[in-house]
């Protein structure tokens, strides 16, 4: 391997005392300090800025080399002590009064912790670990918030965001990603296969990718929509990003689950929906409604309910991803959608060969990876609008149509020969309607659809607010306009 290939750095938490305030650590900070100076110089892209000024805010990923180095050196002092767990890797969670093990963000009964951890001294007498932890490492809530401290001092999450509170502690349940950066001049592969799969949007992807490395607390208002054939190179495509973000930033969930009670996937980076395909007509329209809370803000903040632990807000800046194999079955998307960018492949599994798949997956495995997360870091994304709508792609337009049904259709004809007036009744429309459509509109198992597909023809119920059933009598019937 050439001496400017950095191997992968993937590395586990070592359950050092994360709880700790780095800055200002000047015991352990010139090593850390060295560490990012280089990752710095490496991760330089081609056509990127290089400007030695550049505040480091912008590169999470080396700004994290310091915490790294600190932790490593904390975790050393507590082996050579002998100390496996230390009752500094835990905090004392206070609303549910248990203990979150810091590394993993897991909790812990008091018995447990205690079973773990010997009796501590405190002020001349011996207590139980859990006891020293209630005293001296209560936190009041827990919260998920990239680029905050793992403990945010004086400060609670509201629904609507933070509130000042001088004395309380949040607890950052967010982790940063641990992979070192390598070279951005060596992530041709990875650019190569993005853009062949998706030669006309892969510009798009990048700059969609590399906002969620830079920029992992600011939310992008629009999701991406990875489509294909089976066995193209979608995962292969996504493989080296969910490291560069930390895997566990990146969740993988059905519509199934999306559509279920607990939604711990919020508190991820990137939300990947897997094989988005026709679940019902009435399903596909509420999957849409439901994505919107993920997809884009308002709300800024969401209720995360998961199980064996108390609901807790986390901010919503996850970006979501959905990856299907099927165009005319798969994700419904009205024509004035302005939350999914739209890439789709014409490629097929046949295009490519064995040989291909194991020299990328192979070049990942050796570094490959790390000089993707150094690309995506550095990026220039100062063209790149994350709250505006993104650009609606040939294939976006091939979902709309898709999208609609037959009896959208139908029902546009019929308005079409009453003359399109500015107000019209359901009777109106049966009257005129062919027969077979008229059978439909009839039906009352279709009576819920009903207002759904005039909707998608441009008209709404109007209410008659002198009526407390809100419909309107014609003819000496009750009737919707």
């Amino acid at each position: 391997m050439k001496d400017d290939v950095i191997p992968k750095g993937l590395r586990r938490d070592p359950g050092a005392k994360l709880w700790a305030e780095l800055e200002g650590d000047e015991a352990h900070g010139e090593p850390a300090d060295r560490e990012a100076e280089q990752l710095a110089a490496d991760a330089v892209a081609p056509g990127t800025s290089d400007d030695p000024n550049r505040a480091m805010d912008d590169f999470p990923l080396i700004r994290d080399a310091g915490e790294r180095s600190r932790q490593k050196t904390r975790t050393n002092s507590h082996a050579a002590a002998g100390e496996v767990i230390h009752p500094d890797d835990f905090v004392a969670y206070l609303p549910r009064h248990n203990y979150v093990f810091i590394p993993t963000r897991e909790p812990w009964p008091a018995a447990s912790v205690n079973a773990r951890i010997a009796p501590v001294s405190n002020g001349g007498e011996t207590i139980a670990a859990s006891t020293w932890l209630d005293k001296n490492r209560p936190v009041e809530q827990m919260t998920w918030a990239p680029g905050e401290p793992l403990l945010i001092k004086d400060r609670l999450v509201s629904e609507g965001g933070w509130i000042d509170r001088a004395g309380c502690t949040s607890l950052n349940l967010y982790r940063p990603p641990i992979l070192r950066l390598g070279n951005a001049k060596l992530a041709k592969p990875w650019l190569d296969h993005v853009h062949r799969i998706y030669p006309g949007e892969g510009d798009h992807v990048v700059r969609w990718l590399a906002h969620r490395v830079q920029r992992p607390r600011e939310k992008i208002n629009h999701a991406l929509v990875l489509g294909g054939a089976q066995g193209i190179g979608k995962d292969t495509l996504l493989e080296p990003v969910k490291r560069a973000v930390g895997p566990w930033n990146f969740y993988e969930i059905s519509p199934q689950h999306l559509l279920g009670r607990f939604n711990g996937f919020a508190k991820s980076v990137i939300l990947r929906m897997n094989e988005a395909r026709d679940l019902g007509e009435m399903n596909r329209c509420q999957l849409c409604d439901h994505l919107k809370a993920y997809t884009a803000t308002p709300p800024d903040v969401l209720r995360v309910d998961e199980k064996n632990l108390r609901e807790h807000s986390v901010f919503n800046c996850c970006g979501v991803i959905i990856t299907t194999n099927h165009k005319g079955d798969g994700i419904y998307l009205p024509a004035d959608d302005r939350r999914h960018f739209v890439a789709w492949s014409d490629l097929t599994k046949d295009d490519f060969d064995e040989a291909y798949w194991n020299g990328i997956w192979s070049w990942y495995e050796n570094g490959g990876d790390s000089h993707v997360a150094a690309y995506l870091a550095v990026l220039d994304l100062s063209s790149f609008n994350s709250k505006a709508p993104p650009p609606k792609t040939s294939a976006f337009w091939d979902i709309v149509t898709a999208s609609r049904s037959s009896e959208d259709s139908e029902l546009a004809d019929a308005l079409d020969l009453l003359g399109n007036p500015d107000a019209v009744t359901l009777l109106k429309v049966q009257n005129i309607a062919p027969a077979e459509f008229a059978v439909w509109l009839k039906d009352r198992k279709n009576r819920r659809a009903i207002p759904h597909r005039f909707e998608q023809c441009g008209y709404v119920p109007v209410r008659n607010d002198a009526a407390k059933d809100g419909d309107w009598k014609i003819g000496g019937t009750r009737q919707r306009i």
